[in-house]
């Protein structure tokens, strides 16, 4: 049996600005440990997946960087993406990319470079046992997260069978939901959509075929065409949930319990990182007083707190940002009303 990893690795992070530049995003910063995401990410899966068989997706301006931060990967499997097109497309064309280099009984494991994993040895389990249940079912295996707490910024998936550990097909997905009706669905047994797949390419392919009329022309130029003319040909933007999973009656969803999360902004730092006695996350030198449950990131300068909560203070290069962790997730709101002078390169 081939087993294939693909790491989606594109995108900015304009959430974790004044840090996270179009040259340095988030996925090659060390904000969880001391090393990058992406490298974390890539060593996650190392035990199960040779570098040989790694895929990275990512934009073409920062192919150089991963190549100097993954050197084990070969330079041909940093593919980067013509233009933004959303994760079908992405995936869709891994899977034609290891079609083409190892057949269609190939599996391929895909993750995001951007998660925090509290237990990796579980997670390469879960994965192992996605690939199994891929195999013997010949659906399209997702696995959805055990929540920890009903979160608004996730996707939902509600399992057939919430007490079945081997995984059952997909009853419905949920988008992301308000407060009240994340609430119910956490106490309804509904899982975290959290975009981690396993599959044979020669399945997903079949079901890309069959669903995903988005990128129906893509497709139809065969096997052998470049990767320009594929993502030039992709209609919509769309993501591999909306435009195949959700259209699909061949989807299973296997239960997660590993410790992930989403390291989507700032606050996200204070769910993953260690904490002192009052829930404070700290990098730099930070001095607190009758302070608690804040996010503090200071790779210059010193920062000093005194009886306040709940807040995200970034200090970098001489620019010092404050909200609270409430509003860390609207920073794209902020950069994109900022003076040029300031705004840099974010």
């Amino acid at each position: 049996m081939s087993r294939w990893a693909v790491v989606l690795a594109g995108g900015v992070g304009s959430r974790f600005w004044p840090l996270s530049t179009p040259q340095r995003p988030k996925q090659l910063l060390p904000l969880v440990t001391d090393k990058p995401l992406l490298r974390d990410a890539i060593d996650r899966l190392g035990p199960i997946v040779d570098p040989s068989h790694t895929l990275v997706l990512t934009n073409a301006s920062l192919v150089k960087p991963i190549r100097a931060l993954l050197p084990p990967i070969p330079r041909e499997n940093i593919i980067a993406e013509p233009r933004p097109a959303g994760t079908a497309a992405a995936l869709t064309w891994a899977a034609l990319t290891i079609e083409r280099r190892d057949g269609e009984d190939a599996t391929m494991i895909s993750i995001h470079a951007d998660w925090a994993i509290g237990d990796d040895s579980r997670f390469r389990e879960v994965l192992l046992l996605g690939e199994k249940v891929a195999k013997e079912t010949h659906t399209l295996v997702t696995v959805g997260v055990v929540p920890t707490r009903p979160d608004q910024g996730f996707g939902y998936i509600q399992p057939s069978d919430p007490d079945d550990p081997g995984g059952s097909p997909v009853k419905r997905f949920v988008e992301k939901p308000d407060k009240a009706r994340a609430r119910k669905l956490v106490s309804e047994g509904f899982l975290w959509n959290s975009g981690i797949f396993v599959w044979t390419v020669g399945d997903f392919l079949e079901q890309v075929r069959q669903h995903a009329r988005e990128l129906k022309t893509a497709v139809a130029l065969g096997p052998d065409s470049e990767a320009a003319d594929f993502f030039a040909a992709v209609e919509t933007p769309v993501s591999v949930d909306n435009s195949v999973l959700e259209r699909s009656g061949s989807v299973t969803v296997l239960p997660g319990d590993f410790g992930w999360d989403d390291v989507g902004t700032w606050a996200a730092l204070g769910r993953v990182k260690a904490k002192d006695e009052f829930g404070n996350v700290t990098r730099g030198e930070v001095h607190m007083v009758d302070c608690a449950d804040n996010v503090v990131y200071a790779d210059n300068g010193s920062v000093a707190m005194y009886g306040v909560d709940n807040l995200v203070v970034v200090v970098h290069d001489g620019l010092t940002l404050v909200t609270t962790r409430e509003r860390a997730a609207d920073l794209k709101r902020l950069v994109e009303s900022l003076p040029a002078k300031q705004k840099g390169d974010a």
